[in-house]
């Protein structure tokens, strides 16, 4: 097995480091390379892999193939390392907006390749990726979804379903942070230090959504837990709804999908 990761930026390094953190990749058979040396040679020391000194090094031979470079980037990189590929070589994009046609026009016809949206969480191993197969049979595919399954939860789907799911879990540690920060700035107002309205902000986001995941309860049940009769909480709800929180967001993730529509034509 021989796997490699074309750019270690923090999206690639996040998923590299949890693939073999997560033991499904072993230090020795992992390859990245990136444009800037100082940061591949600083993943590989840090993770234990291997540091190619070209793109066509650490591809040569690999059954799998993660492409973490930026969209403005991705195709001239993948045609670069086209020629180096093995004809039965597994492509993996993280490249937002870089359709599967565009990856197959590039590719070849008869080429695999997946199509994945993950998100920043990953870095903390509780991210979202949306997984995108193409080509693949059903014991690579279960071997992708292993992969990223050592940085959080996986959603096997179409490319329309994953183009909508970055617009969620993609952009949405974004807005979540907003709502952190905000929720810290009211802490501050109200007296408390910054460094532990921050915590208490953080802490409070993280352990709601636990507890909506591992309840599995909706999310307006465990509100209503919350809001006691005439009582803070319910306060707190009828202000956010008189400004608009619901309608916020709802057209933040709407507003992403048609930036992601327009990036792609």
């Amino acid at each position: 097995m021989k796997l490699a990761v074309i750019g270690t930026g923090n999206m690639g390094r996040a998923l590299l480091g949890g693939f073999v953190n997560g033991g499904v990749i072993k230090p020795e058979e992992a390859w990245c390379f990136d444009v800037y040396t100082e940061a591949c040679t600083k993943c590989a020391g840090e993770l234990g892999v291997n540091a190619a000194s070209s793109a066509g090094e650490a591809v040569s031979g690999a059954d799998y193939v993660l492409m973490a470079v930026k969209p403005i980037h991705f195709d001239d990189a993948l045609r670069n390392i086209k020629d180096s590929l093995k004809p039965e070589a597994v492509v993996l994009s993280i490249a937002a907006a870089v359709t599967c046609a565009r990856i197959g026009s590039i590719l070849g016809d008869g080429r695999k390749f997946v199509r994945i949206m993950p998100n920043t969480p990953a870095q903390v191993g509780l991210g979202v990726s949306a997984v995108c197969p193409v080509g693949l049979n059903e014991e690579e595919s279960a071997f992708v979804l292993k992969l990223l399954g050592t940085c959080g939860e996986t959603i096997l789907c179409d490319e329309n379903t994953l183009d909508a799911i970055g617009c969620v879990s993609g952009t949405g540690p974004a807005y979540v942070m907003l709502f952190i920060e905000a929720m810290a700035d009211a802490a501050v107002s109200l007296g408390i230090k910054r460094a532990d309205a921050l915590k208490i902000a953080a802490a409070t986001v993280a352990g709601s959504g636990k507890l909506a995941l591992e309840t599995g309860r909706h999310p307006a049940e465990l509100k209503d837990m919350v809001c006691s009769p005439g009582g803070t909480t319910i306060a707190g709800v009828m202000a956010l709804e008189e400004n608009g929180l619901r309608n916020a967001v709802i057209k933040s993730v709407i507003a992403a999908y048609d930036k992601t529509q327009e990036m792609k034509g």
